[in-house]
């Protein structure tokens, strides 16, 4: 059983808070959207006010091993410094004889960023020699990093195997609530919407969701192979030519447990994927052979409403649309907005509907949306989360 952080005795402590300040940053190194940041205070605000001596360490961008300036968290202590209105030490590394200096000088609600993670290749490696350093500024260790909990690294798993007491933080306590209430027990009619590129990085997300849920819709690109495994001649659209007989079995598996699948009846296609591309609405029996699908047609989108007004719990991973293209926009956003406009819980998961919903105006109307993409996938497939599993055997 996963602890949290209002479970553990942090009083005084040296805690190790692992965090996800992989923020996006400017030419000039400022950062251009904070939210992953502001996330974690809830969790950062309680470990300070109860007199924790906090350790914060997070990764930033793909440094690989190297010590590059341009990833450096300099801009992101500043960042959570002015948040919270307190000073934020910035070290200037994450192992080593002077952070463990600085760690241990640490008051009662003082807190010390370390510098980025993967400035070490021993972080994405989980080398123990680079684990037994970070576990040796610590006596608590804290994951509030759900983004990173499907990784295998040192911060997120060999950490919390050197540390006796472990726990979550409150945004990784909203993950796994909100994740088990429309998994575990879900008010129904239950939705499940996935949709995005490749059928292959949703194919266990699928095999694992079809027999929980009422109604399943597939869109996006990777409704193409479903399409053509029904017969549809399809264009030059993206297709899994090697997961047709795939796409074959899972219509058969849901037309045998009764579950209901939502594929495209009508689409739009355009000459390329540009912004300027000419395109138009059409039936699935008029594709022409020289154009692709971008999008779902109106026809589509009113059965996907339909099914949205019915669902008490809505999971969505995945636009159904190349909706970062505005002609091309119409399917996810106006799915969007009846997923906003509807009481069911909704639940959306991964960063490029996460950015939809956001971009649609519909971010507050949702339930909950998760903070991990790769992490969410996962679960959806209901495999375990190396994180998790850390956390539940930490001090055992």
């Amino acid at each position: 059983m996963i602890k949290f952080i209002d479970d553990l005795g942090i009083e005084g402590k040296r805690v190790f808070l692992r965090v996800d300040f992989n923020v996006p940053l400017d030419e000039k190194g400022e950062i251009t959207d904070d939210n992953r940041i502001r996330a974690a205070i809830p969790t950062i605000r309680h470990a300070i006010e109860r007199g924790a001596r906090l350790l914060v360490a997070s990764h930033l961008g793909r440094p690989k091993g190297e010590k590059r300036p341009e990833f450096s968290l300099a801009p992101a202590a500043k960042r959570l410094s002015e948040l919270i209105g307190k000073e934020v030490q910035m070290a200037p590394d994450c192992i080593g004889d002077d952070v463990k200096k600085m760690a241990l000088e640490l008051k009662d609600g003082q807190i010390l960023m370390l510098e980025n993670l993967r400035f070490y290749k021993g972080e994405t490696e989980n080398d123990p020699a680079f684990a037994d350093e970070l576990a040796s500024l610590c006596e608590v260790y804290v994951n509030d990093a759900f983004a990173v909990s499907h990784r295998a690294h040192a911060s997120v798993v060999g950490v919390p195997e050197r540390v006796s007491s472990c726990g979550a933080g409150f945004l990784m306590k909203k993950e796994i609530t909100y994740f088990q209430k429309a998994m575990k027990d879900p008010e129904r009619p239950f939705l499940a919407i996935l949709g995005g590129a490749k059928v292959s990085s949703k194919l266990g997300a699928i095999e694992n969701i079809l027999p929980k849920v009422d109604i399943l819709i597939i869109g996006g690109a990777m409704a193409n192979t479903f399409l053509k495994a029904k017969g549809v001649a399809v264009g030059k659209s993206l297709v899994e030519d090697d997961l047709i007989e795939t796409a074959r079995d899972i219509l058969k598996k849901a037309e045998d447990s009764s579950t209901e699948v939502i594929l495209p009846v009508d689409v739009v296609v355009a000459d390329d994927l540009s912004s300027d591309a000419s395109y138009v609405e059409v039936n699935l029996d008029s594709i022409p052979t020289d154009k692709m699908i971008v999008d779902v047609g109106s026809k589509t989108l009113d059965r996907y409403i339909e099914a949205v007004k019915k669902a008490k719990t809505i999971v969505w991973n995945g636009p159904v649309g190349a909706f970062e293209l505005e002609p091309f926009s119409k399917g996810t956003f106006g799915l969007a907005k009846a997923v906003g406009s509807s009481p069911a819980l909704s639940i959306i998961g991964g960063g490029d509907t996460g950015a939809a919903i956001k971009k649609a105006g519909e971010a507050d109307n949702v339930s909950y949306i998760s903070t991990g993409g790769g992490a969410f996938l996962r679960l959806l497939e209901g495999k375990e989360l190396p994180g998790f599993k850390a956390l539940e055997k930490c001090g055992k």
